[in-house]
This record gives C-alpha cells, sequence and structure tokens, in this order.
C-alpha cells in the first residue's frame, strides 16, 4: 500500500508521497509514487500514485510514450484544461486494468490503482484532481482543499486542523510531512524516504522537490519537535474534579 497527498493552498501546491510498495514479512520494496512533467511557461504538472504498481507504472510509461509521439491523439501538453489530463490518466488506467481483468480475476489479484494530479496551465490556476481506479475523478474544494489515496486515515487529523486556504505553502508543506511521519508510525504498508515537492502558484515551472530519509536532518528535527510538542499539549490538558482536589 502507500500514501500519497497533495494541498491546494491559495500561494499554491503541495505534493506529499512515502516510498514503500510491499510490506511483507520477510520483504519490503521502496519506489518513487511521485511523477513530475514540467514545461516551463507552459505547464507544470505533478502525478502521485497509490494501489496496484503495475498499473500506476504502466500508465505512467503510456504517459510518456504519448509525449514521445507526435502523432498521439492526446498528451499532457494537449490538454487545455487540467482536468482534460485527469480524464486522460483515468482513461490509461481503465485500459491497463481491463486488459489484464482475466488474469487478475483468476489469481483474486487487483489492478486498481488511484492517481492524484495537480499542477497549472498557463493562464488557467492551480488545481488538484483524484483520479478513482474506475477513471473518474473528483478536486479539491475551499472547505477540504487537500486530497488523499491510499492509507489516509492515521494522517487525517492534521489536515482537517491546520489547513485552510489561507495557510502558507511552508506551513501546508510541514503540515504534508507531519501527516506521512504519523502514517509512517502507525501503518507498516506505508514507510520512507518521504518526498515533497512544493509549486508556486502562476509559477509555471518545476516544483521545488526534496527526498527525505530516517536520517535527514529536517525530518529528523520534525518529528522530535512534533513529539515533544503532543506531549506538552498532553501534559496541558484539563484536569477532572477529583484531581484538583489533591
Amino acid at each position: 500500500m502507500t500514501y500519497c497527498l497533495a494541498i491546494r493552498v491559495n500561494k499554491g501546491l503541495v505534493f506529499a508521497s512515502d516510498s514503500r510498495t510491499n510490506a511483507g514479512v520477510d520483504y519490503v520494496a521502496t519506489y518513487s509514487k511521485m511523477y513530475r512533467f514540467a514545461w516551463p511557461g507552459e505547464r507544470s504538472i505533478v502525478l502521485l500514485s497509490a494501489g496496484s504498481l503495475a498499473t500506476s507504472q504502466a500508465v505512467v510509461n503510456a504517459i510518456n510514450s504519448d509525449l514521445e509521439d507526435p502523432d498521439a491523439p492526446f498528451n499532457l501538453r494537449k490538454g487545455k484544461h487540467l482536468y482534460d489530463v485527469a480524464s486522460y490518466v483515468g482513461n490509461l488506467s481503465q485500459q491497463e486494468q481491463q486488459q489484464h481483468a482475466p488474469a487478475l480475476e483468476k489469481s483474486n489479484a487487483s489492478g486498481e490503482a488511484s492517481f492524484i494530479l495537480g499542477g497549472q496551465i498557463d493562464g488557467k490556476t492551480c488545481e488538484i484532481y483524484m483520479i478513482y481506479p474506475q477513471g473518474n475523478y473528483i478536486s479539491a474544494s475551499d472547505d477540504t482543499p487537500y486530497l488523499q489515496i491510499g492509507e489516509n486515515k492515521y494522517g487525517k487529523p492534521i489536515l482537517d486542523r491546520i489547513i485552510t486556504p489561507n495557510t502558507s505553502l511552508e506551513d501546508a508543506a510541514r503540515c504534508a510531512m507531519v501527516s506521512l511521519d504519523s502514517t509512517v508510525r502507525s501503518n507498516i504498508s506505508v514507510g520512507l524516504p518521504i518526498e515533497l515537492a512544493i509549486y508556486t502558484s502562476d509559477s509555471i515551472e518545476e516544483p521545488w522537490h526534496n527526498k527525505y530519509s530516517a536520517f535527514s536532518p529536517m525530518y529528523k528535527s520534525l518529528q522530535k519537535q512534533w513529539n515533544e510538542g503532543l506531549r506538552q499539549a498532553f501534559s496541558g490538558l484539563p484536569r477532572f474534579d477529583w484531581e484538583k482536589e489533591n
């Protein structure tokens, strides 16, 4: 499994993903779940994936193949709107799943994959879309300015408490890292390293990107301070009546 999320705030977009694809007793594998495509001045796009690694890799391979084929009916550069690109990715995912459906059914396996697509086309606004395994998609809203795929329950509380459209890009990025860290601590199927990308609205260039391992100074400091802050906040919670009497 995996955990990926994207946050949309007024100043831009934040993307974060883990790198674990298998968490068996005797086998752990890691792959990047974040794919970045940028044509400065024209458009900048980030794609996150969760679910079947075979399906998600096939979708990305098809995306790259269409970009290299001048006769392809559609590719990432031909969409006038980001939702056109979301529909394209959904169709590629459906084609891949349907191609292998009979074999997967015989093996009682799933080829489903989910994606988060985000970025900006010049002249349009920043957007993020969650693309379901069935190929359809939804966008984020001002009330819920983030999207999650994969193991999302452990990382959701901090997002609900912190993220609003007015949150700064830097705070949104820190929040995303805490959300990932909380999930890593609680679910073995989500693991380091964490990838983080930050896109500034209207820049129309490749987003800032970094990868954090368990030994990265920034990640270690954030993890330590968050843990200490939680303990201090817990210690300051109101006392029960019988405790006040003592």
